[in-house]
């Protein structure tokens, strides 16, 4: 480890080392001047030059405390210093030069004082960033629209604006050893697990990284069965998804820079749940649910199961269904299992150019693409409109799928059931769902099966199943699901 330089009573000292840490960072701004009612005490301010506002402007916390510094006795300013008697917000001494110039790469300003033993970072508006807007993906019909931000003290903000208990604890970790990314654990005291809490911690310090970007990369690294296509963290965008995660008795990973949050532990349930299903009626809510675990289901096996029943049991199919698919394929010249891969690879492909394409653009390449390659392809031969039905409607199926990281293992999982059912036909379908069946249930999320409630059920009485396929009225759901702890399970309860 380095060894640090520690702040010197002697101004001329702090501004030498402080100029040589910065060498050649032209953004980097250090200006000198004089405070004290005589103007006599000498004192230099280091910013990065868009993160600070105008230091002359007297309704920001930097420019009172300039404003003010001014006013005072030189024989008094290190006392009030040392006290904050001014009463500025958030003003963090440092002792170290070094760790003064981190504080001061979070956004805010550095202040040293010829005279004055230690560096004062004081906060100002910090690097620009994006407002709260409503997030692109979660889209709900009923429900909040606010979404979160690249700005990691916004995204604790709005989980506090909806939680507002002195229970919430946001436990902050910097990840990165270049970066110095801020990642915090938001958390209820009183309801998540401390031994969740500490495997969350030793999983994140496992690893030593030289930058964290985006949440995207702890989720990597934090995984304890990388290799699987399922998630193991749930992501969202929705500051209300998170907050009833939290009260749940989970705990919510925000990482600074990213709008995502991870949700952690969690469960394949959790994936097709959305945030208005626990605003709508719940016969609404059950019958959204039950669309979406279809939606999931055919999302991974339609392709698949129709090469298993035209390939290999045509017997299974009405007469008049088996000439229409026969009279479908008259002149196409690929085998059934190479027409269906090739569909699927140009439906992948168009959702991908659709993504990276900007804005109206996007929308268009994956409608006006869709139709038309579908449509000449047809037209040449070269499938049947069939395997085009098929394939699109598998991609709709994926679409319904809440989670996208979620989605995108149904869609990998798709390539294989159709390689197993081109192979041994339903038999190899079935095997591949077996297998699929056993990952999954061999897979766990901080020690929580990833198969609750639908296995495990008898540990929480049985109570997590009326908030899984179906959704029972809201009167109902009078426990927290398993992730909280035993003696704070009940979560309603009639007033007496």
């Amino acid at each position: 480890m380095e060894e640090k330089t520690r702040i010197s009573n002697h101004l001329e000292e702090n501004f030498s080392v402080y100029q040589t840490l910065f060498k050649n960072c032209a953004d980097i701004k250090m200006r000198t001047m004089y405070i004290g009612q005589e103007k006599r005490r000498k004192c230099f301010l280091a910013y990065i030059e868009v993160a600070v506002s105008n230091m002359l402007l007297e309704n920001t916390a930097l420019g009172r405390l300039l404003a003010a510094l001014e006013k005072i006795p030189e024989d008094g300013i290190n006392q009030v210093l040392s006290d904050n008697a001014l009463g500025i917000s958030d003003v963090t001494p440092y002792d170290y030069v070094e760790d003064a110039a981190q504080g001061m790469l979070t956004g805010d300003a550095i202040l040293f004082v010829d005279g004055y033993p230690h560096a004062l970072k004081i906060a100002d508006k910090g690097y620009p960033g994006m407002g709260v807007q409503e997030p692109d993906s979660e889209k709900v019909i009923r429900g909040s629209k606010e979404g979160f931000t690249d700005s990691i003290k916004v995204n604790t903000a709005l989980i506090r604006k909806r939680i507002r208990s002195t229970r919430v604890k946001v436990q902050e970790i910097k990840e990165g050893i270049r970066s110095h990314t801020s990642v915090d654990l938001v958390y209820m005291e009183d309801l998540a697990y401390p031994s969740v809490i500490e495997e969350i911690k030793s999983r994140l310090t496992e690893y030593e990284i030289d930058g964290v970007l985006d949440s995207g990369v702890i989720e990597q690294l934090a995984e304890k069965k990388w290799y699987s296509p399922f998630p193991q963290f749930q992501t969202t965008q929705r500051p209300d998804r998170a907050a009833f995660a939290i009260l749940e008795g989970r705990v919510v990973l925000l990482c600074d820079n990213s709008p995502a949050a991870l949700i952690l532990p969690t469960d394949f349930n959790s994936f097709l749940k959305t945030s208005d299903d626990y605003y709508n009626r719940f016969g609404v809510a059950t019958f959204a649910r039950i669309l979406r675990y279809l939606a999931a289901f055919f999302s991974m096996t339609l392709p698949g199961l129709y090469l298993a029943v035209t390939n290999f049991h045509t017997q299974i199919l009405p007469t008049p269904l088996l000439l229409s698919f026969w009279e479908a394929r008259i002149g196409v010249p690929f085998p059934a299992a190479l027409e269906v891969i090739l569909m699927e690879l140009s439906f992948e492909l168009l959702r991908e150019a659709g993504v990276r394409l900007p804005g109206a653009m996007g929308n268009t390449i994956g409608i006006v693409g869709g139709l038309i390659i579908g449509q000449a392809a047809v037209d040449a031969n070269l499938v049947s409109p069939i395997v085009v039905i098929v394939v699109a409607f598998t991609a709709l199926c994926s679409f319904s799928i809440p989670n996208e990281e979620f989605a995108f293992a149904f869609r990998l999982l798709k390539f294989y059931i159709i390689l197993m059912s081109a192979w041994q036909g339903y038999f190899g379908f079935l095997l591949g769902l077996f297998t699929i069946l056993i990952h999954l249930s061999r897979l766990k999320s901080f020690g929580i099966p990833y198969l609750m409630p639908f296995v495990g059920a008898d540990l929480t009485g049985y109570q997590d199943e009326r908030d899984s396929i179906w959704r029972a009225p809201m009167r109902w759901l009078h426990r927290r699901p398993i992730y909280a702890k035993r003696s704070e399970r009940i979560r309603l309860k009639k007033r007496r």
